[in-house]
């Protein structure tokens, strides 16, 4: 059996997820990362081992959709028995808007409902793990999103910022939620912010968004290298392996919006999450101590 301490990391072919899964297997954790495409996942494993020396696990999936949830924690629970560190990093921003596989608006899908599944479908295996540390990778954008409770999915009025900023919003809502629901486990869940970070965020949005971006991030971005090291320092550091609820940007904690310390939104968020799950699934109830 792998003696390692054992990570998953989403969103993990290029950026700071991949830089995260670097330095990470660098320091002697087991990673197993997640990416959509086959091809990229290669040239991912590639670049880390030839950096490393050292080999790292994939899964391939479609996480906006939730059968390629389903399909990612089950091969990853036929594998192994146990998960130290949970590091939801995929996520995109759509110009435009677009639906997954099931229905679902893709930015809420993506950004968020993958979180939330993956997490539950994962959370007997983190505490039986513990101590283990579940990481959500929000963003300082959550700070102009509203939660449009009438209309999450953005049905009316379109904006792709807005729903970008309510997804990172509910981000850090559900790892509020989570962590208070993890409460004396020995499971720990924080969201961060990895700053305005030089990746191919946004560049699947055409000519005009896409040159936006690119021109902002040569501007203005800071490298993958500096980004990542605020997943890294959660998904290491012992001073925070006790640490839970809370936010950190450049590896410090620090105070997110308001809307963000909500907890009544949080709790609100999480039940209207188990309803959009589209099969049932097991998911962490209320109380501290109760069973998923």
């Amino acid at each position: 059996m792998n003696q390692k301490p054992i990570c998953l990391i989403t969103g993990a072919t290029s950026g700071i997820g991949e830089v995260t899964a670097r330095e990470l297997a660098r320091r002697g954790m087991h990673v197993v990362i997640v990416g959509r495409s086959a091809e990229r996942v290669a040239a991912t494993v590639a670049r880390i081992k030839q950096a490393t020396g050292v080999e790292i696990e994939t899964l391939i999936a479609d996480l906006s959709s939730q059968a390629g949830v389903r399909s990612v924690a089950e091969a990853f629970l036929q594998r192994h028995r146990r998960l130290d560190v949970l590091i939801n990093n995929a996520g995109g921003f759509f110009a435009s808007r677009q639906v997954s596989a099931d229905g679902i608006e893709l930015t809420w899908a993506l950004n968020h409902m993958s979180y939330f599944l993956l997490t539950n479908l994962l959370i007997d295996t983190l505490r039986a793990s513990a101590p283990a540390r579940v990481i959500n990778v929000s963003s300082d954008a959550h700070r102009g999103g509203v939660m449009r409770w009438d209309d999450l999915l953005f049905t009316r009025g379109y904006n792709g910022w807005a729903a970008y900023a309510q997804s990172k919003l509910a981000n850090i809502l559900f790892s509020n939620e989570l962590a208070r629901r993890l409460e004396g486990t020995g499971v720990t869940s924080n969201a961060l912010h990895p700053g305005f970070v030089a990746t191919r965020f946004a560049h699947n949005n055409g000519i005009i968004w896409g040159g936006l971006m690119a021109l902002m991030q040569r501007l203005f971005a800071i490298t993958p290298e500096e980004g990542a090291q605020t997943s890294i320092y959660l998904a290491t550091a012992p001073e925070v392996a006790a640490i839970s609820g809370r936010y950190f940007v450049k590896s410090r904690e620090t105070s997110p919006a308001p809307q963000a310390q909500d907890m009544a939104a949080a709790a609100r968020l999480w039940e209207i999450s188990e309803r959009m799950l589209v099969n049932s699934a097991p998911v962490l109830q209320g109380g501290a101590h109760s069973p998923a």
